[in-house]
């Protein structure tokens, strides 16, 4: 499946949940929705996307939340998955596998093609875990695995895009914010 196949899945069934993008997803969602539950986050460090997430989840949004972070991102921050199993809240995980630093240029991740993130995932004590790797297989699971009790980690194998460039945000952060305070607190 390709990286913008996997996004239009998750915009058919995202429902009134948060959507926090990161890196290589930010443009291409961009393209498929702007609301204020739509957040897009390109910090300067990878991995920060799922802590982001929680936090704004065990925050009590009155929606839940998910976070499309990628492979190589979620290399750099795996004790999120540790936070997460601990946390039973509406929190959904979209792992993006390209097996490449999309963004950087394209250089494979340690790990490329024999990581495990079910595995890990499961390791780390979350219990519900798709894993879809052609774009029928997430058409098919994305109803059930973007519903119900948290948290949940979705791996989603993916083609690499080469010649990527680095993501903008689709508003200034201030604005972001400001959207997002108001559409969780009801105004």
């Amino acid at each position: 499946m390709t990286h913008r196949e996997a996004l239009e899945v998750l915009a058919a069934h995202r429902g009134q949940h948060l959507v926090l993008t990161t890196h290589g997803s930010v443009d291409l969602w961009v393209s498929l929705s702007d609301t204020p539950l739509d957040f897009s986050y390109v910090p300067a460090s990878m991995g920060q996307g799922p802590s982001l997430g929680l936090g704004l989840a065990l925050a009590q949004s009155p929606h839940g939340v998910i976070v499309v972070s990628g492979d190589g991102s979620l290399l750099m921050n795996l004790g999120c998955l540790v936070t997460m199993a601990d946390c039973p809240v509406e929190f959904f995980l979209i792992i993006v596998d390209n097996g490449v630093y999309e963004v950087t240029g394209g250089q494979p991740i340690p790990g490329a093609g024999r990581t495990d993130f079910a595995g890990l995932a499961r390791a780390a004590g979350i219990r519900r875990i798709y894993t879809c790797q052609t774009v029928q297989e997430w058409r098919d699971l994305a109803p059930e695995a973007l519903s119900g009790p948290g948290p949940v980690v979705i791996w989603l194998t993916v083609t690499a895009r080469p010649d990527q460039r680095a993501p903008t945000t689709a508003r200034p952060m201030a604005q972001q914010i400001a959207r997002l305070r108001q559409v969780l607190s009801g105004t």
